[in-house]
């Protein structure tokens, strides 16, 4: 687990947390950082509890995601939110050719603050301000599903059910209950599965997992 630092510049606890970046993207996050700052005078982005640990708690959690899959150049975040982990995620794929990451989120104040952090950072987002399920068939195969502290893993399967069946991989950052989570889904979702060590929670685990076409009873 990295230490909570508040002082430290966002560089240092990337360096802490073992986070390679390339000083665009750090940048990027920077900036990003800063606005949602800004932002979150006017809008809920993030809990005010977690202002002064924006980096470690969310910023390097969202990175973490990236780190897994830093081949992949085609994402989809449902639930976005103020952009954890989707611009994030943007921000580290800034640059790559073809790189494409769409953000789906119902609310139009945080759509429109991830629209202004896209057009300011010129990120390779796609803003869909509509529910997740109007959004998923919209979208186009896609190699990588994201969604964190959205909802259980057996609705984050239904939600992203259609993505899921053309061979996207899910990656979803889960709290301890993180095996209650994987029982209970597993009663109603065929699928594989593999279990990462959280670098900012000890008792957390990101579950990624590969989704069988074929759905079991209920």
């Amino acid at each position: 687990m990295i230490g909570r630092g508040d002082d430290l510049a966002g560089e240092a606890i990337l360096t802490k947390a073992g986070i390679d970046v390339s000083r665009e993207t750090r940048e990027r996050l920077e900036a990003y950082v800063g606005m949602l700052r800004e932002w979150q005078a006017r809008i809920n982005l993030v809990s005010p509890t977690t202002l002064d640990s924006l980096w470690e708690r969310h910023i390097v959690d969202s990175l973490q995601l990236h780190a897994l899959k830093p081949r992949a150049l085609c994402w989809a975040d449902m639930g976005s939110g103020g952009g954890l982990p989707g611009i994030v995620i943007a921000c580290a794929l800034a640059g790559r050719a073809g790189a494409q990451i769409h953000l789906i989120e119902s609310n139009h104040k945080k759509a429109a603050f991830l629209r202004a952090v896209s057009v300011a950072l010129e990120l390779p987002t796609t803003i869909h301000a509509m529910r997740i399920e109007e959004a998923i068939p919209r979208l186009p195969a896609i190699d990588v599903l994201t969604a964190r502290a959205l909802a259980q893993l057996s609705d984050l399967i239904a939600y992203g059910n259609l993505l899921l069946k053309s061979g996207a991989i899910g990656l979803f950052p889960k709290g301890r209950d993180y095996q209650l989570e994987l029982t209970d889904a597993l009663r109603s979702w065929q699928f594989s599965y593999q279990l990462h060590d959280s670098i900012t929670e000890p008792a957390s685990r990101i579950i990624e997992l590969a989704f069988d076409p074929l759905r079991q009873p209920g």
